[in-house]
Protein backbone atom coordinates (compact mmCIF):
# COMPACT_ATOMS: atom_id res chain seq x y z
CA UNK A 1 0.00 0.00 0.00
CA UNK A 2 1.54 3.60 -0.74
CA UNK A 3 1.68 6.58 0.38
CA UNK A 4 1.96 9.46 -1.52
CA UNK A 5 2.67 12.77 0.00
CA UNK A 6 2.46 16.07 -1.63
CA UNK A 7 3.77 18.88 0.23
CA UNK A 8 3.33 22.38 -0.69
CA UNK A 9 3.89 25.84 0.48
CA UNK A 10 0.30 26.23 2.23
CA UNK A 11 -1.17 22.72 2.41
CA UNK A 12 -0.13 18.83 2.32
CA UNK A 13 -1.65 16.67 1.22
CA UNK A 14 -1.47 12.81 2.19
CA UNK A 15 -3.03 9.99 -0.32
CA UNK A 16 -3.49 6.56 0.36
CA UNK A 17 -3.12 4.12 -3.15
CA UNK A 18 -3.87 0.31 -3.35
CA UNK A 19 -2.29 0.42 -7.05
CA UNK A 20 -6.07 0.64 -8.51
CA UNK A 21 -7.33 3.63 -6.59
CA UNK A 22 -7.03 6.22 -4.26
CA UNK A 23 -9.21 4.88 -0.96
CA UNK A 24 -8.13 8.28 1.18
CA UNK A 25 -7.25 11.76 1.00
CA UNK A 26 -6.13 14.28 3.60
CA UNK A 27 -5.20 17.54 3.68
CA UNK A 28 -3.25 19.40 6.64
CA UNK A 29 -1.16 22.60 6.85
CA UNK A 30 2.22 22.66 5.80
CA UNK A 31 4.37 23.32 9.41
CA UNK A 32 8.52 21.91 8.82
CA UNK A 33 8.40 22.03 12.79
CA UNK A 34 5.92 19.24 12.74
CA UNK A 35 7.77 15.66 13.75
CA UNK A 36 7.45 11.97 12.46
CA UNK A 37 5.38 11.58 15.75
CA UNK A 38 3.29 14.41 15.32
CA UNK A 39 2.21 13.47 11.46
CA UNK A 40 2.02 9.41 12.47
CA UNK A 41 -0.69 10.42 15.29
CA UNK A 42 -2.76 12.57 13.00
CA UNK A 43 -2.52 10.18 10.34
CA UNK A 44 -3.07 7.27 12.30
CA UNK A 45 -6.39 9.08 14.19
CA UNK A 46 -7.77 9.82 10.30
CA UNK A 47 -7.40 5.82 9.08
CA UNK A 48 -8.80 4.64 12.84
CA UNK A 49 -11.79 7.31 12.41
CA UNK A 50 -12.52 6.23 8.57
CA UNK A 51 -11.88 2.64 9.61
CA UNK A 52 -9.30 2.35 7.29
CA UNK A 53 -7.31 -1.06 7.93
CA UNK A 54 -4.21 -1.30 5.78
CA UNK A 55 -0.42 -1.53 5.92
CA UNK A 56 1.51 1.18 4.42
CA UNK A 57 4.96 -0.35 3.18
CA UNK A 58 5.78 2.34 0.60
CA UNK A 59 6.07 5.90 0.38
CA UNK A 60 6.75 8.72 -1.77
CA UNK A 61 7.13 12.15 -1.21
CA UNK A 62 6.52 15.45 -3.15
CA UNK A 63 8.31 18.77 -1.43
CA UNK A 64 8.15 22.29 -2.49
CA UNK A 65 9.72 23.11 1.30
CA UNK A 66 13.04 21.00 1.79
CA UNK A 67 13.07 21.15 5.69
CA UNK A 68 9.83 18.85 5.58
CA UNK A 69 11.66 16.61 3.93
CA UNK A 70 13.62 15.28 6.75
CA UNK A 71 10.51 14.07 8.87
CA UNK A 72 8.89 12.78 6.60
CA UNK A 73 11.78 10.44 5.86
CA UNK A 74 11.71 9.58 9.67
CA UNK A 75 7.84 9.46 9.15
CA UNK A 76 8.78 6.46 6.58
CA UNK A 77 11.41 4.92 8.08
CA UNK A 78 9.50 4.65 11.77
CA UNK A 79 6.49 3.83 11.24
CA UNK A 80 5.95 2.71 8.35
CA UNK A 81 9.46 0.35 7.63
CA UNK A 82 10.65 1.80 4.06
CA UNK A 83 13.02 4.05 2.62
CA UNK A 84 10.90 6.87 0.83
CA UNK A 85 11.21 7.77 -2.78
CA UNK A 86 11.93 11.80 -3.02
CA UNK A 87 10.78 13.49 -6.57
CA UNK A 88 13.46 15.65 -7.03
CA UNK A 89 16.34 13.36 -5.16
CA UNK A 90 18.63 11.14 -7.63
CA UNK A 91 17.41 7.79 -6.29
CA UNK A 92 14.04 8.87 -7.63
CA UNK A 93 13.67 8.30 -11.74
CA UNK A 94 11.35 10.50 -13.99
CA UNK A 95 9.72 8.95 -16.72
CA UNK A 96 11.08 11.51 -19.01
CA UNK A 97 14.10 13.53 -18.27
CA UNK A 98 13.13 17.51 -18.29
CA UNK A 99 15.00 19.41 -20.64
CA UNK A 100 16.13 22.88 -19.18
CA UNK A 101 18.81 25.39 -18.55
CA UNK A 102 22.14 23.17 -17.53
CA UNK A 103 21.91 23.90 -13.28
CA UNK A 104 18.38 24.73 -13.38
CA UNK A 105 16.41 22.77 -10.36
CA UNK A 106 13.07 22.20 -11.10
CA UNK A 107 10.47 22.45 -8.84
CA UNK A 108 9.34 18.70 -7.39
CA UNK A 109 5.44 19.72 -7.82
CA UNK A 110 6.41 20.83 -11.51
CA UNK A 111 8.07 17.69 -12.29
CA UNK A 112 5.35 15.39 -10.53
CA UNK A 113 2.64 17.64 -12.70
CA UNK A 114 4.61 16.74 -15.98
CA UNK A 115 4.16 13.35 -15.22
CA UNK A 116 0.47 12.78 -14.07
CA UNK A 117 -0.68 14.93 -17.04
CA UNK A 118 1.19 13.05 -19.75
CA UNK A 119 -0.25 9.84 -18.56
CA UNK A 120 -3.87 11.20 -18.52
CA UNK A 121 -3.79 13.53 -21.31
CA UNK A 122 -0.83 12.95 -23.60
CA UNK A 123 1.50 15.50 -24.50
CA UNK A 124 1.91 18.80 -25.63
CA UNK A 125 0.42 20.39 -22.58
CA UNK A 126 0.28 23.66 -20.81
CA UNK A 127 -0.50 22.24 -16.83
CA UNK A 128 -1.93 25.47 -15.18
CA UNK A 129 -1.56 25.05 -11.01
CA UNK A 130 -3.40 27.46 -9.21
CA UNK A 131 -1.66 27.05 -5.93
CA UNK A 132 0.34 29.58 -3.43
CA UNK A 133 2.03 30.49 -6.76
CA UNK A 134 0.45 30.19 -10.10
CA UNK A 135 2.43 28.29 -12.09
CA UNK A 136 2.61 27.23 -15.73
CA UNK A 137 4.04 23.62 -16.70
CA UNK A 138 4.82 23.09 -20.08
CA UNK A 139 4.79 19.33 -21.45
CA UNK A 140 6.11 18.23 -24.41
CA UNK A 141 4.91 15.63 -27.13
CA UNK A 142 7.19 12.81 -24.94
CA UNK A 143 6.40 13.76 -21.60
CA UNK A 144 9.20 16.06 -20.90
CA UNK A 145 8.79 18.89 -18.53
CA UNK A 146 10.50 21.77 -21.17
CA UNK A 147 9.91 24.63 -19.11
CA UNK A 148 7.00 27.42 -17.78
CA UNK A 149 6.25 30.56 -16.30
CA UNK A 150 5.52 31.49 -12.35
CA UNK A 151 2.80 34.45 -11.46
CA UNK A 152 1.90 35.21 -8.14
CA UNK A 153 -0.84 33.05 -7.17
CA UNK A 154 -3.88 34.31 -6.41
CA UNK A 155 -4.37 34.55 -1.90
CA UNK A 156 -1.06 36.07 -2.37
CA UNK A 157 -1.91 38.53 -4.45
CA UNK A 158 -5.03 39.50 -2.73
CA UNK A 159 -2.94 39.55 0.63
CA UNK A 160 0.03 41.86 -1.26
CA UNK A 161 -3.02 44.10 -1.97
CA UNK A 162 -4.17 44.21 1.61
CA UNK A 163 -0.73 44.53 3.19
CA UNK A 164 0.56 47.51 0.76
CA UNK A 165 -2.77 49.42 1.33
CA UNK A 166 -4.37 49.44 4.73
CA UNK A 167 -7.60 51.09 3.65
CA UNK A 168 -8.23 47.81 1.42
CA UNK A 169 -10.12 44.56 3.22
CA UNK A 170 -9.50 41.14 3.29
CA UNK A 171 -11.49 39.62 0.60
CA UNK A 172 -12.60 36.00 -0.55
CA UNK A 173 -12.08 35.23 -4.16
CA UNK A 174 -15.23 34.70 -6.10
CA UNK A 175 -16.31 35.23 -9.92
CA UNK A 176 -18.16 38.49 -9.37
CA UNK A 177 -21.62 39.42 -10.85
CA UNK A 178 -20.28 42.06 -12.96
CA UNK A 179 -17.04 43.39 -14.14
CA UNK A 180 -17.66 46.97 -12.11
CA UNK A 181 -17.87 47.33 -8.72
CA UNK A 182 -20.02 49.61 -7.40
CA UNK A 183 -18.26 48.39 -3.63
CA UNK A 184 -14.62 48.48 -2.25
CA UNK A 185 -15.08 44.44 -2.09
CA UNK A 186 -16.44 44.17 -5.55
CA UNK A 187 -13.59 45.94 -7.41
CA UNK A 188 -10.99 44.08 -5.35
CA UNK A 189 -12.80 40.60 -6.74
CA UNK A 190 -13.56 41.72 -9.84
CA UNK A 191 -9.53 42.83 -10.25
CA UNK A 192 -8.85 39.40 -8.79
CA UNK A 193 -11.14 37.50 -10.44
CA UNK A 194 -10.83 39.12 -14.33
CA UNK A 195 -7.01 40.09 -13.62
CA UNK A 196 -6.58 35.94 -13.58
CA UNK A 197 -8.40 35.51 -16.67
CA UNK A 198 -6.71 38.07 -18.93
CA UNK A 199 -3.51 36.69 -17.03
CA UNK A 200 -3.70 33.19 -17.97
CA UNK A 201 -5.18 33.78 -21.48
CA UNK A 202 -2.29 36.14 -22.78
CA UNK A 203 0.23 33.42 -21.15
CA UNK A 204 -1.29 30.01 -22.96
CA UNK A 205 -1.18 32.21 -26.08
CA UNK A 206 1.91 33.14 -26.08
CA UNK A 207 3.40 29.50 -25.02
CA UNK A 208 1.37 27.98 -27.94
CA UNK A 209 2.43 30.80 -30.36
CA UNK A 210 6.23 30.32 -29.14
CA UNK A 211 6.01 26.32 -29.18
CA UNK A 212 3.92 26.63 -32.91
CA UNK A 213 2.02 23.19 -32.00
CA UNK A 214 -1.69 22.52 -30.61
CA UNK A 215 -1.67 22.41 -27.41
CA UNK A 216 -4.11 21.09 -24.67
CA UNK A 217 -4.46 23.34 -21.29
CA UNK A 218 -5.09 21.88 -17.88
CA UNK A 219 -6.22 23.17 -14.92
CA UNK A 220 -5.37 21.73 -11.38
CA UNK A 221 -4.68 23.25 -8.05
CA UNK A 222 -7.27 24.79 -5.19
CA UNK A 223 -8.80 27.64 -6.84
CA UNK A 224 -8.74 26.05 -10.56
CA UNK A 225 -12.52 24.98 -10.03
CA UNK A 226 -13.42 28.84 -9.60
CA UNK A 227 -11.34 29.73 -12.61
CA UNK A 228 -12.69 26.54 -14.55
CA UNK A 229 -16.07 28.92 -14.65
CA UNK A 230 -14.40 30.65 -17.71
CA UNK A 231 -15.10 27.53 -19.64
CA UNK A 232 -13.43 28.81 -23.17
CA UNK A 233 -9.76 28.90 -20.87
CA UNK A 234 -9.02 25.04 -20.13
CA UNK A 235 -9.23 22.01 -22.42
CA UNK A 236 -9.68 20.25 -19.36
CA UNK A 237 -9.81 20.68 -14.85
CA UNK A 238 -7.62 17.36 -13.08
CA UNK A 239 -8.17 17.59 -9.36
CA UNK A 240 -6.23 15.36 -8.04
CA UNK A 241 -3.22 15.47 -10.88
CA UNK A 242 -0.48 16.26 -8.27
CA UNK A 243 -1.18 13.16 -6.36
CA UNK A 244 -2.02 11.07 -9.39
CA UNK A 245 1.60 12.11 -10.90
CA UNK A 246 3.11 10.30 -7.51
CA UNK A 247 2.06 7.21 -8.63
CA UNK A 248 2.62 7.41 -11.90
CA UNK A 249 6.24 8.10 -10.60
CA UNK A 250 6.39 5.67 -8.32
CA UNK A 251 5.05 2.82 -10.33
CA UNK A 252 7.95 3.89 -12.73
CA UNK A 253 10.50 3.42 -10.30
CA UNK A 254 9.43 -0.27 -9.48
CA UNK A 255 9.42 -1.33 -13.16
CA UNK A 256 12.82 -0.18 -13.26
CA UNK A 257 14.14 -1.76 -10.25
Amino acid sequence: MLLAIDCGNTNTVFSIWDGTEFIAHWRTATEWQRTADQYYVWLSTLMRIQEIDVKIDEVIVSSTVPRVVFNLRVLSDRYFNCRPLVVGKPECALPVDPRVDEGTQVGPDRLVNAAGAFDRHGGDLIVVDFGTATTFDVVAADGAYVGGVIAPGVNLSLEALHAAAAALPHVDITKPQKVVGTNTVECMQSGVFWGYIGLVREICDRIKAERGVPMKVISTGGLAPLFQQSATLFDAFDEDLTIHGLTVIHKYNKDIA
